[in-house]
């Protein structure tokens, strides 16, 4: 814009660690929410690296707490991060994230019921649910949006007024069993006096005022919900309405739009098979990717945790959930939230540009978004040993691997070409995969010091 401030929703294809360095500079202190869905670590063999979802116990922690301390530096001061996990990693995200942001940032860990019915054929107990562990940058000034997650809920609150909608709930105190009785709470029992017009309260009696006890149609004396004083300061603050009913005053509370936000979410929604998987086929047309998030569980994580004008990042963008969620909850409150999306690998990203495209082309809306990537090194060998076709053009490509590339460290040229004839007699995979593992991982993308 004319502030020289990006506001435009980005997805960016390399490296997260280099990507979230290079968005440091433009973006510290200014991210309200960070959601990402890591990886898991529960492939096979815990000794191997191969994919990202099958490293190391080590490799992980440090491969996380990495990413983690970045991200700490990104976050507004008033912001969330929001991560992902299932039980493999759990404790061990825990340590490093309490470490990072803080123990008493930690706001909570909440259980998402995300496959009611269990996995088939699992060993032990069937897993059904899986972890959100949430942060505060700084708890003290953080603050949970005043939504209703729940749109059964948010039916109930048919009233509004400048604050925003409500619904009315008697004043007496209908639960809590015995203390909402008299005989056990007689200081809850006192009577409160209303104007004829009903605007105006007092605890001391006045002419023509009528009187309010907390007795319930069927005669049972119980308390009010609040002592004298806090009442008086729910009436300054405009909480109360009296009305006649029966030829009796009777006292409602107005209680706002918001909902006390459990640890559980059980929402049918929240099922990764139909609000995950199967969304995303339909919209794209073909089944393209394994195991995305429901739509609908980062679509009430950011709901929760964002305004309408906020920044919302993801740096493990798999498929391009947030993005989609996004955009469909800035469709819904009329907001103007801006997503930043960072991916590496080549399929993931074009899911993510398919399904982003899709989803403004479904619902005609009036956005767009920048796609970029990292300046390549290495990545480029590793693009060029996927796309060939035979030995010899992966020959040409070591050749120049040679002069240009960055190879790792203990890796010896010389030897390299000394057994050229025990590599031609590998399978065309296993010379590809072979290449791919002599490169230096670290290289794959341009540093900005470079």
């Amino acid at each position: 814009n004319e502030k020289g401030t990006i506001t435009d929703n980005l997805i960016i294809k390399g490296n997260n660690l280099l990507a979230l360095h290079t968005l440091k500079k433009e973006f510290a202190g200014k991210v309200k929410l960070i959601y990402i869905d890591p990886p898991y670590n529960t492939g096979g063999s815990a000794e191997t690296f191969t994919y990202n979802n099958n490293f190391k116990h080590s490799t992980w922690y440090t491969f996380i707490k990495n990413r983690l301390d970045i991200s700490k530096t990104i976050l507004r001061e008033d912001g969330f991060i929001a991560i992902a996990i299932d039980h493999i990693e759990l404790f061990y995200l825990g340590v490093i994230a309490d470490e990072i942001f803080g123990r008493d940032n930690r706001i909570g860990l909440v259980s998402v019921v995300h496959k009611p019915e269990g996995r088939q054929f699992a060993n032990f107990f069937s897993p059904s649910n899986e972890f959100m562990l949430v942060y505060a940058k700084n708890k003290d000034i953080a603050e949970f949006e005043n939504v209703v997650l729940d749109k059964r809920k948010e039916s109930e609150f048919n009233f509004n007024d400048e604050k925003g909608n409500y619904k009315l709930k008697n004043f007496i105190r209908l639960t809590d069993g015995k203390y909402s009785l008299r005989e056990n709470k007689p200081e809850g029992f006192y009577p409160i006096y209303v104007s004829q017009d009903l605007q105006s309260f007092s605890l001391t009696p006045k002419t023509n005022y009528l009187e309010a006890l907390p007795i319930t149609d069927k005669g049972v004396e119980r308390v009010w919900k609040t002592s004298g004083k806090t009442f008086l300061k729910k009436v300054q603050d405009n909480l109360i309405v009296a009305k006649v009913e029966d030829n009796k005053v009777i006292l409602y509370e107005k209680l706002f739009s918001s909902q006390v936000f459990t640890t559980h979410w059980i929402k049918k929604e929240y099922h990764s098979y139909h609000f995950g998987t199967k969304m995303l086929e339909d919209l794209l047309g073909r089944k393209a990717f394994s195991f995305p998030k429901s739509l609908y569980t980062v679509y009430d994580t950011i709901k929760l945790m964002s305004n309408t004008n906020d920044i919302v990042l993801d740096f493990h963008a798999g498929s391009g959930t947030t993005a989609h969620a996004v955009l469909e909850l800035n469709k819904e409150d009329d907001g103007n939230r801006q997503f930043i999306l960072v991916e590496q690998i080549t399929s993931h990203i074009d899911i993510c540009n398919e399904r982003v495209g899709k989803v403004l082309l479904k619902h005609n809306l009036n956005t767009s978004f920048i796609y970029l990537e990292l300046k390549k090194y290495n990545q480029n060998f590793i693009e060029q040993i996927e796309e060939a076709k035979d030995t010899k053009a992966l020959l040409q490509i070591w050749e120049q691997m040679k002069a240009k590339s960055f190879l790792n460290y203990n890796v010896d040229i010389k030897k390299q070409d000394e057994h050229l004839e025990e590599f031609k007699a590998l399978s065309l995979a296993e010379q590809k995969q072979h290449l791919c593992e002599i490169l230096d991982k670290n290289q794959l993308y341009v540093n900005l010091s470079s």
